[in-house]
C-alpha cells in the first residue's frame, strides 16, 4: 500500500490478490480489497461477483445480498447470482428473499443439487416459523 492507504498496483491486481485472499480463507480482507477494485471498475461482473462471495464468507450477510442483488439486477437470468442472494438472504434472516431467489435459480438450473437442497432448506425453515 502506498502512503495514501490505495493498494499498489491496478484493478486487475487488486482482483487477483482478492482472489487469493479468498482461497487463503481471509475473505474480511478479501473484501475490503475487492470493494475497492469494484469501486474503481463499477461495471465489472467477475469483481462484483469475488466481492458477494468475501463479503458472504466474511459473515457480512446484509452486504452480500446488496452485491448479489447488484448482479442479478444487471443480468437476472445468471442462476448463480439468484442462488447467491438466496443464500446471503437465508443467512441474513430474510427467508422470504431467500426461498424467492433460490426458486429462481432452482428454475433455471434444476440439474444443480446444492440449489435444490437449498431451497428445501429455507422452505423447511421458513414454514417451521409460521407454523
Amino acid at each position: 500500500m502506498d502512503e495514501t492507504g490505495v493498494p499498489d498496483g491496478g484493478v486487475y491486481d487488486w482482483y487477483q490478490r482478492g482472489l487469493e485472499l479468498l482461497a487463503n480463507r481471509d475473505p474480511a480482507a478479501a473484501a475490503t480489497l475487492l470493494a475497492r477494485a469494484a469501486a474503481a471498475e463499477p461495471g465489472s461482473r467477475s469483481l462484483l461477483e469475488a466481492l458477494a462471495r468475501a463479503q458472504y464468507d466474511a459473515g457480512r450477510y446484509e452486504e452480500a445480498v446488496g452485491t448479489f442483488r447488484e448482479l442479478t439486477a444487471g443480468n437476472p437470468a445468471d442462476d448463480y447470482a439468484q442462488f447467491g442472494l438466496g443464500l446471503a438472504a437465508s443467512r441474513a434472516g430474510d427467508l422470504d428473499l431467500a426461498a424467492e431467489h433460490l426458486a429462481l435459480a432452482v428454475a433455471m438450473r434444476p440439474d444443480v443439487g446444492h440449489y435444490s437442497r437449498a431451497l428445501r432448506g429455507v422452505r423447511a425453515r421458513r414454514d417451521g416459523e409460521t407454523s
